[in-house]
C-alpha cells in the first residue's frame, strides 16, 4: 500500500513539473484598485490550490485531534475500570450436595440378580 501511495505522489509531481515547464509565462493579476501583481502562472495556480486546501487541512487536523482526545479519555476510563476489580462473588448456600465431591466417591458395584 505504501508503494501505491508513493507511486501516486511521484506521478502527481512529474505531471506538475511538466505543467510548470510548459506554462512558465508571466501573468498579470489585478487585485483591487490600482494594485497589480505580476507572477508566473504555475506559482499562481499552486498558490491558489494551497489556499483552497488550507480549510480542509485545518478541519482534518481538528477532527484528528478531537478523536485522539476521545480515544485517550476512553483508554483512561478503561484503565480505571479494570484497576478497581470487583470483589469475588460470595458462594451461594444450598442444601444440595456439590457435584465436585461425586467424582471422588467410589463407583458402586452393580447388583446381579438371576442365575449366573
Amino acid at each position: 500500500m505504501q508503494f501505491l501511495r508513493t507511486a501516486f505522489w511521484v506521478v502527481i509531481a512529474v505531471a506538475l513539473a511538466f505543467f510548470c515547464m510548459a506554462n512558465y509565462v508571466p501573468v498579470t493579476v489585478r487585485l483591487w484598485g490600482d494594485m497589480v501583481m505580476e507572477t508566473k502562472l504555475p506559482v499562481l495556480l499552486i498558490g491558489a490550490f494551497l489556499l483552497g486546501a488550507l480549510p480542509f487541512w485545518i478541519m482534518a487536523r481538528a477532527t484528528r485531534w478531537r478523536l485522539k482526545r476521545r480515544l485517550d479519555s476512553t483508554e483512561r476510563a478503561l484503565v480505571v475500570a479494570t484497576a478497581t476489580a470487583a470483589p469475588p462473588p460470595s458462594p451461594a448456600f444450598s442444601d444440595a450436595p456439590s457435584l465436585t465431591g461425586m467424582a471422588d466417591s467410589p463407583t458402586p458395584t452393580p447388583i446381579v440378580t438371576g442365575p449366573a
